[in-house]
């Protein structure tokens, strides 16, 4: 199992927060005598992002993905091999004895739930927030902004998906051919 999402993760956490800050400055440079309240719009945003499946599509993925490496990994492991990711190592070390099969599992959950909190929700927000900024400012472009909006945020789960999961899959298909080959399964 290899990972190498941290510096990723953290740049683009930025861009939507710099992304999320500049629209605000936007949206409350706008606010006219007919705006509805602040609450009804922020928990009209919450609703949407809760309710809306691209918020949970790339933590599912992920966990799908990495559980599947994890789990294939596991009969090596038994047979005396060493995990390469240090994050998945008893002594934190590349190419060492692997953590337990339960705190694997707890550590994929956490890096799932990592994913859905700092990635998945702060996209959608951010989305949300710039689609209503739009609508707020052309408001005969309604629809067009929905459907741009409901492009992006597939469009953005589905890379994310796809970046946070390609990997374990390969590693994987790797991990069950090779213990085929070695008489393992």
């Amino acid at each position: 199992m290899r990972y190498h999402r941290r510096h990723r993760t953290g740049h683009m956490l930025r861009v939507f927060c710099v992304a999320f800050a500049a629209l605000t400055l936007l949206w409350t440079s706008s606010a006219s005598a007919q705006d509805p309240p602040a609450a009804s719009v922020v928990s009209d945003i919450v609703k949407e992002v809760v309710l809306d499946p691209t918020t949970y599509a790339p933590a599912i993925v992920a966990y799908g993905a990495t559980r599947l490496d994890w789990e294939s990994s596991q009969v090596f492991f038994q047979h005396g091999f060493v995990e390469h990711n240090a994050r998945y190592t008893v002594s934190g070390v590349s190419d060492s004895v692997a953590i337990s099969h339960r705190a694997g599992n707890r550590r994929i959950a956490t890096d799932s739930l990592t994913v859905l909190v700092q990635l998945s929700l702060v996209h959608n927000v951010t989305e949300r927030v710039i689609e209503r900024v739009l609508i707020r400012r052309y408001p005969s472009h309604q629809k067009f902004f929905r459907v741009v909006g409901l492009v992006e945020r597939i469009v953005g789960a589905s890379y994310l998906s796809i970046a946070l999961s390609a990997k374990h899959v390969r590693q994987w298909q790797e991990n069950n051919r090779l213990a085929r080959q070695l008489g393992y399964k």
